[in-house]
């Protein structure tokens, strides 16, 4: 079984979840991505997010929220993707950038537009009461 080791930042805002669409894709996912060779959690969260949102997550306020696992969109079956996910404050203005076509501040209620992984995330965070 092959499995995607990716990282995701999670910033709510008034019980909604800040996530992305990339160009040319039609579902939301929680922005991050896939580390380099030889980068920790923390230094693939600061790089994706600034890469993808254009704004630079402060390294001594990440926090781990959880790690999450299921079937990789658009990849053949058996493909998996593993998320970690972080919270951490930013310096900045929010913009889309890179690949990135559309962010959306989604809720509880948007699941059905979200990624499988997504969705286990979106679940986590509506049981811990931060997710509307």
């Amino acid at each position: 079984m092959t499995t995607i080791d990716k990282i995701a930042w999670i910033h709510l805002e008034n019980g909604k979840l800040l996530c992305a669409r990339s160009k040319g894709k039609s579902i939301y996912y929680i922005p991050g991505g896939k580390r380099e060779p030889g980068e920790s959690d923390e230094q693939t969260l600061v790089r994706e997010i600034e890469e993808e949102l254009s704004v630079r997550i402060k390294p001594v306020t990440i926090t781990h929220y959880g790690t999450f696992e299921a079937q990789a969109d658009g990849k053949a079956e058996g493909v998996r993707v593993k998320i970690s996910c972080f919270t951490g404050q930013y310096e900045g203005t929010i913009n889309p950038a890179s690949e990135i076509e559309e962010l959306a501040w989604l809720g509880y209620g948007d699941i059905d537009r979200v990624s499988e992984a997504s969705r286990l995330i979106f679940e986590r965070l509506r049981a811990d009461g931060l997710l509307n």
